[in-house]
């Protein structure tokens, strides 16, 4: 029964969220803002497989709720903890945003 839950609400989250879209009143700002609440849940939701590849065995953890995943990258990244897959991410983050990791760390 999880699964078949988890489908059904993994389908519905996209249109119901475009749907929404035209309904909220002040549109600014609204798709970087569901990007961040998403990378915040899958921060949470896929710690195990974040740690296993993204940082080294004393690295910082990934998985604090209310923390997205470049926060954590970035706490990596300046603490030198992370893998050579993490590595990657971020420097593919970094093209895309200058320092975005660094920038992204929650105090």
């Amino acid at each position: 029964m999880g699964g078949l839950l988890f489908i059904i609400a993994y389908l519905l989250f996209l249109p119901l969220t475009v749907w929404n879209y035209f309904l909220v009143e002040n549109k600014k700002g609204y798709f970087k803002s569901s990007a961040i609440n998403l990378d915040k849940y899958a921060n949470r939701e896929f710690r195990t497989l974040w740690n296993k590849y993204l940082r080294t065995e004393n690295g910082y953890h990934f998985g604090e709720i209310g923390e997205t995943i470049s926060s954590a990258l970035g706490k990596n990244e300046r603490d030198e903890t992370l893998t050579k897959t993490g590595k990657r991410l971020v420097w593919l983050l970094n093209k895309l945003d200058k320092n975005h990791c660094i920038k992204s760390i929650d105090k």
